[in-house]
């Protein structure tokens, strides 16, 4: 019995997917949104194969979701009589200092998640109530919550401490938590069995390049060092999110803008990164336009190339070498042009790209250094989902 229903929930909507950990086979998926919303029905669409199903109804609330959800199991398929899921694992994006591993879901736990909102007040409101209406409609089986933030806390007081008054940083929980944990935690043990080596004799470099981005140090399977911090704002330039800024400027900009806290956070991780360099957050639309000569383009994948490569080599550093650099997620997985750039300026470190292979249209996980290099640069897509399935699986295999 290895099926395991997975929620990724948010405060107007949650994806799932029902999936077997065994065979690494997602059995459906689907996507319910606009949850409560006055003014429009929802919108609940299931994935079975390659049939997509899709209805448009009222969802006042996620307990109605998630029976929609279960309507849409019983319609569509498969059969949860006959692919009953042993568990339901839950993404959450901030446990805090107070969660290393995936948890089994509790009372205790929830007022827990509840607290840390106040560190990501726009992501874990919205698992909560995925949590509670998932134990509502399965209240048969353990849940189990995984937080992005888990697996970076196995980094050092010097990597996740920020230089401000030590009484007030612990009041508030002041300090670099990083996100995109079980991307990363996925992806070097995924490079580690792809390469036969063992996972705690390598070091390595994760690069999850999607809308958001982080880069990873990770040293014998423990992450060392995370380019995202306190909340997922800081670090590599983003789609929409600007990644660091002198935060003098934004002192400044507040003054002369009259800007609220909330201005200012909607400023920098709505209005800013690709799309306030040049207008669009896809990289695909960025290529595009700096292979036409596009100067704002041009210079919007410049700057973000040069805070990549300030980032790897920092890690470099970090690690004293690597020896793989994988390359993940939408822009990490599908662009050759950034995965090649990036990575021209670091043959001193031995890392030498194969043209041939980076360009190449083999999808998996690949090998795209030449043979020679000391440095072994690999593609490995991503499974989030896959990932939370599988550690949810352990915990409730322990129970």
């Amino acid at each position: 019995m290895t099926v395991v229903l997975v929620i990724n929930s948010g405060s107007s909507s949650f994806k799932y997917q029902l999936l077997d950990v065994e065979t690494q086979r997602a059995l459906a998926s689907g996507l319910v949104e606009r949850i409560g919303d006055a003014s429009a029905d929802g919108v609940a669409t299931h994935k079975v194969g390659d049939e997509k199903h899709t209805r448009e109804l009222p969802i006042p609330d996620h307990t109605t979701g998630f029976r929609v959800m279960l309507d849409a199991f019983a319609t569509y398929g498969p059969s949860l009589a006959e692919h009953a899921p042993v568990a339901v694992g839950h993404r959450v994006v901030q446990g805090g200092a107070r969660f290393f591993a995936p948890t089994l879901v509790t009372p205790l736990v929830e007022i827990n998640i509840d607290e840390l909102s106040l560190l990501a007040p726009l992501h874990n409101p919205g698992a909560l109530q995925g949590i509670k209406a998932a134990r509502a409609n399965f209240p048969d089986v353990p849940h189990v919550a995984v937080f992005d933030t888990a697996f970076h806390q196995s980094m050092p007081a010097a990597a996740y401490t920020y230089a401000i008054d030590k009484a007030v940083a612990e009041k508030h929980r002041i300090r670099r938590y990083g996100f995109h944990g079980t991307s990363h935690k996925f992806v070097s043990e995924e490079a580690a069995r792809f390469l036969g080596k063992d996972l705690g004799s390598i070091r390595q470099i994760v690069l999850h390049l999607g809308n958001g981005a982080s880069a990873t140090a990770i040293d014998g399977g423990r992450s060392v060092d995370t380019s995202m911090g306190l909340t997922p704002l800081q670090g590599l330039v983003m789609g929409t999110r600007s990644g660091d800024i002198d935060p003098s400027a934004l002192l400044i900009l507040a003054q002369r803008e009259y800007w609220t806290a909330a201005d200012v956070d909607s400023f920098l991780n709505k209005r800013s990164g690709m799309l306030g360099l040049a207008g669009a957050s896809d990289m695909r639309d960025i290529g595009d336009r700096r292979a036409a000569g596009d100067p704002d383009a041009t210079l919007a994948f410049d700057v973000y190339i040069h805070r990549l490569r300030g980032y790897i080599g920092a890690y470099l550093a970090q690690l004293g070498g690597a020896d793989v650099i994988s390359f993940t997620a939408g822009v990490g997985e599908n662009s050759p042009l950034v995965r090649a750039a990036a990575l021209e300026t670091f043959g001193f470190a031995g890392v030498e790209i194969d043209p041939e292979r980076n360009t190449s249209s083999e999808r998996g996980i690949r090998t795209i250094s030449t043979d020679a290099s000391p440095v072994t640069v690999l593609v490995v897509p991503t499974n989030e989902e896959l990932e939370i399935a599988r550690q949810t699986l352990q915990v409730a295999a322990a129970l």
